[in-house]
C-alpha cells in the first residue's frame, strides 16, 4: 500500500454479514464511502461536512467499480486505503483497497463529482480544495 497516504480501520459488525456469515457485498461500498469521508476529514478538517467548504464542495458518487477478491468476516478489523488518482475540473477518481492484515479483500475505483445542490448540476471543485488534495497526494 505504498502509494496510499491515507487509511482508516474499522471492525466488521454483525449487521453487515449475510447468511454465509461473510460481509454482504453492498456493505463494501459503505466501507469505501466511510474511507472517502475520513480521507476528506484528514485533508479538510474534522468538520469538513459543516464548515466553510460544505456549501462549495458536495461530492456525489457517480460511478463505482468493485472487484471482490476475498470475503471479510464478523469481527475482522479491515483497513480501507484511499487515494485520489485523478483530479478533474469537477471530479475526483479514487482508488480504494480494503485489506485484512496484509491480505487484499477488495479493490475499487469510484468517481465523485462536485455537485451544486441549488442548480442541480456539477460544479468545479474549489481551487483551495484541489490544492490541498494535490499537496496531500503529491499530484
Amino acid at each position: 500500500m505504498e502509494n496510499f497516504h491515507f487509511s482508516h480501520t474499522i471492525r466488521v459488525r454483525y449487521s453487515e454479514i449475510d447468511g454465509q456469515k461473510i460481509v454482504f457485498n453492498a456493505h463494501y461500498l459503505t466501507y469505501i464511502d466511510i474511507g472517502f469521508t475520513e480521507y476528506m476529514r484528514e485533508i479538510l478538517g474534522p468538520d469538513w461536512l459543516t464548515n466553510q467548504h460544505s456549501s462549495q464542495f458536495e461530492p456525489v458518487l457517480v460511478k463505482s467499480t468493485v472487484e471482490y477478491k476475498k470475503p471479510a468476516l464478523l469481527d475482522d478489523f479491515i483497513t480501507i486505503y484511499v487515494r485520489v488518482k485523478k483530479l478533474g475540473t469537477s471530479s475526483l477518481t479514487l482508488e480504494s483497497i480494503i485489506t485484512r492484515d496484509d491480505e487484499i479483500l477488495v479493490e475499487a475505483e469510484t468517481i465523485q463529482v462536485n455537485y451544486n445542490n441549488v442548480t442541480k448540476t456539477s460544479t468545479p471543485i474549489p481551487d483551495d480544495i484541489k490544492h490541498r488534495i494535490q499537496e496531500f497526494e503529491a499530484l
